[in-house]
């Protein structure tokens, strides 16, 4: 599998925050803290039912486990946590992969 290049993550972030978004505003409210939590909720179950968001799936990438295996809930989590911290999502590691994927155990790749 083919790490995915940076442009098709950000714009996938980008897709999955303004989807985020959308929803905050249309059925919540627009604090920024709801829509955080509207973008983990969805992030979360969709990588830990799917392997990928919708923003992923338009983009055509999926998140994987760094064996190449499917990622776990568990891993799932510590990776939606750490996103939502941003300050890791912006860290890469030597292989080009966020902190964030990096300590979940996980590899954001091409389909």
């Amino acid at each position: 599998m083919t790490r995915a290049p940076l442009g098709r993550r950000v714009l996938a972030v980008a897709v999955d925050w303004a989807i985020a978004t959308a929803i905050s505003y249309g059925f919540v409210n627009d604090h920024p803290l709801t829509v955080l939590g509207v973008f983990a909720a969805i992030t979360w179950i969709l990588l830990a039912t799917r392997g990928a968001t919708i923003g992923h799936t338009l983009l055509g990438l999926r998140v994987r486990a760094v064996d190449g295996g499917v990622a776990r809930p568990a891993q799932v989590l510590v990776r939606t946590a750490s996103l939502c911290l941003v300050i890791p999502a912006v860290v890469w590691g030597l292989d080009g992969r966020g902190l964030h994927d990096v300590w979940a155990g996980t590899d954001i790749v091409r389909r």
